[in-house]
């Protein structure tokens, strides 16, 4: 409800984004107040499952010099064919405009969204049948909850010094309040001593949870700058950034006061539990009530701290009316501290570190409509990176003892690209292809807690090779169109454990494919639809290899 346009760079993109952008970056454009329009707009929706959304937009220039724009949004729901399931946002963006029409602007904006869902943490594998078990019956408890306070106060400054000479400022302050009480569901059998049905195939919950307070204060500055050398155009970018991220992780203190239900076996042996279905095999009454939970909110335990300072500069050359070259560098500063509960003990990992990140590239021009190009690009993270993990290394966060973390290497991140794109019917349609490699290294593995004799947190590396196909514009003065599609080849080129090599990457999905059309049949009635494919994806943790059965011979 408050974004203008959303901007996606595909690729490791460091220079532009920072640590963190492995796959890309995504940037969301804020609506903005304008001098130049007055207008008042209101959107409105219906639909089944209690659906209905309200947004109000409204720009008004109070003078020549200054305008106003509030964004309201009012929506809830259910989900389809889940009780009890529901979702609901409320949000509003405030901001103003100064333009002296000459030279100088500034914008500022405030910006609130409150977010109450009912988590849904949806179904299980069935390892005989080897799919997702489908209709699952509803399992969330009625004190099951996922809830955010966002709010985020933004000044940006845009000064002309020249008709080549520009500088720009943006300066943000936020705060996030998440939390979540959730009911897991897996299947299972009831242990041989349950007193109701023993070996029964039952369905048993488990309870996962957890709060998070985010703050954050990032400022940026930039200085355009278009010079001509040589009788070269450049397109001159220096900037400078800092950011400071604080987080603080905990869980709560709770209470299950439902009596069990069942006799089941697991890893710390025979257990009472509470499972959703009976001995006969059907749901029990008060689904929702079982477990009875009651909880409040308990202390931190990792305190997350990143400030950040970032140098760089990047130029676009126009060597002539066929060539190109773009390139650009960066370095970032990094203060890093993370104060975790692990195994009842307090760790303060600290450390300083430089990344060095850029990209490079060259555009040849074929005609006034179409190109190719050749792009290499670079990105690199911290060991820890995961605000939200501790020390659980198994999904990004940290491994190790501290010296160790100080010690290790960053991951790092390298694309290569080559590519072609295609302006098509006059200007109507647009067409690009690509095929690009990228390789993930000194990535850190799951491997429990064998870093402690390793040495090292970075002992695997990543490989995606693929080919991307992409359209989008109007083949017809009424009939428009996107779409796009990826074949894609993951592998595991280096691990700790010689059996992942040659695996392909865990949640990966090799193939996708998406189509969108769109008919205008009058000047006042359009109607369209989509599709969306996307191939088979292998249950494991991040940046490892997927599951395999070596036995069996399949994932």
């Amino acid at each position: 409800f408050a974004t203008e346009q959303i901007e996606i760079t595909k690729g490791p993109s460091s220079t532009f984004a920072g640590r963190g952008s492995s796959g890309g970056a995504v940037n969301s454009i804020t609506k903005k107040a304008s001098t130049a329009y007055n207008f008042g707009r209101i959107d409105a929706a219906i639909g089944t499952d209690e659906h209905h959304r309200l947004v109000l937009d409204y720009n008004t220039p109070i003078s020549s010099n200054i305008a106003t724009r509030v964004n309201l949004l009012h929506t809830e729901e259910q989900a389809p064919n889940r009780d009890g399931i529901e979702r609901s946002r409320r949000g509003a963006l405030l901001s103003g405009l100064y333009d002296n029409v000459n030279d100088l602007r500034i914008f500022a904006d405030y910006y609130t969204l409150k977010a109450e869902d009912t988590p849904d943490l949806g179904s299980y594998f069935d390892l005989d049948t080897r799919k997702p078990v489908s209709d699952i019956p509803v399992y969330a408890q009625n004190e099951d909850f996922l809830n955010s306070d966002v709010s985020a106060y933004t000044l940006r400054t845009e000064y002309d010094i020249s008709d080549s000479l520009r500088f720009y400022n943006a300066t943000r302050y936020g705060e996030t309040q998440n939390g979540y009480l959730s009911t897991g569901a897996r299947g299972t059998v009831r242990h041989a001593s349950d007193a109701d049905a023993p070996g029964a195939n039952t369905i048993t919950l488990s309870t996962h949870q957890g709060w998070q307070d985010v703050e954050y204060f990032a400022s940026q500055f930039n200085l355009f700058w278009d010079v001509e050398a040589a009788d070269v155009a450049h397109q001159l970018l220096f900037g400078v950034e800092f950011t400071d991220e604080k987080v603080n992780n905990g869980v709560y203190n709770i209470t299950a006061n439902g009596a069990t239900n069942c006799t089941l076996s697991g890893r710390g042996g025979v257990s009472q539990g509470y499972c959703l279905l009976d001995p006969n095999g059907q749901v029990y009454p008060q689904a929702g009530s079982i477990i009875g939970r009651t909880y409040s909110k308990g202390g931190s335990d990792a305190l997350f701290n990143a400030q950040t300072i970032a140098f760089y500069v990047m130029d676009t050359a126009k060597i002539n009316e066929h060539w190109q070259l773009f390139a650009g560098a960066r370095i970032d500063n990094i203060d890093y501290s993370n104060d975790v509960v692990s195994g009842n003990n307090n760790l303060l990992y600290a450390y300083t570190d430089h990344f060095y990140n850029g990209h490079v590239g060259v555009v040849y021009s074929l005609t006034d409509d179409a190109n190719v190009y050749l792009s290499y690009a670079t990105e690199t993270n911290i060991n820890g990176g995961e605000s939200d993990l501790g020390a659980n290394c198994g999904y990004g966060g940290l491994c190790g003892d501290p010296e160790q973390a100080a010690l290790a290497d960053p991951e790092t991140v390298e694309n290569i690209e080559f590519g072609t794109k295609w302006s098509l019917l006059d200007e109507k349609l647009f067409f690009a292809a690509a095929v690009f490699q990228t390789t993930k290294s000194d990535v850190m593995e799951s491997v429990g807690d064998a870093y402690s004799t390793l040495g090292t947190l970075n002992t695997g590396e990543n490989r995606i090779r693929g080919v991307e196909l992409a359209i989008n514009g109007n083949l017809t003065d009424k009939l428009s169109i996107q779409a796009s599609a990826s074949l894609m080849e993951s592998e595991v080129t280096q691990s700790v454990n010689p059996q992942n090599l040659g695996l392909e990457l865990s949640n990966f999905a090799d193939k996708s494919f998406y189509v969108q059309l769109r008919y205008q049949l009058t000047e006042d009635f359009a109607f369209g639809g989509d599709y969306t494919y996307k191939g088979e994806m292998y249950g494991g943790q991040p940046d490892s290899a997927a599951a395999f059965d070596a036995q069996n011979g399949y994932y």
